[in-house]
C-alpha cells in the first residue's frame, strides 16, 4: 500500500459497513484540508486501512454523512472493500 503524504491530503471520507444491520456501507465521515487530514491521522492512529482513490473521493465527498450510498457507487465500494479484506486477511496471517 502506498503511503499517504498527510501535506498533498485535500479530501478523504470514511465508511463504514456492519452487514448486520445495513443494507450498504454509509460515509461516516468526509472533508477536506485539515479535516481530511484528521480523518488519514484518526484511520492511522486505529491501524484502519486507507485506500487512495481519487476518483472514488470525488464521489464519496458529494455524499450526505450517515446515508448509505446509492446503488451506482455499489461497484466502486465494493472493489474497497475487498482491497480492505485482503489486507485484513494478510494480517491475520502474519
Amino acid at each position: 500500500m502506498a503511503e499517504i503524504d498527510p501535506d498533498f491530503i485535500q479530501k478523504a471520507a470514511a465508511l463504514k459497513y456492519d452487514h448486520a444491520s445495513q443494507n450498504a456501507p454509509k460515509v461516516v465521515a468526509k472533508g477536506q484540508g485539515d479535516v481530511a487530514k484528521n480523518i488519514i491521522k484518526i484511520a492511522k492512529d486505529n491501524n484502519l486501512p486507507i485506500k487512495k482513490d481519487e476518483d472514488l473521493i470525488e464521489l464519496l465527498s458529494k455524499l450526505d454523512i450517515d446515508k448509505e450510498i446509492p446503488t451506482e457507487m455499489y461497484k466502486a465500494v465494493a472493489e474497497i472493500f475487498s482491497f480492505i479484506y485482503g489486507i485484513t486477511n494478510k494480517k491475520e496471517e502474519n
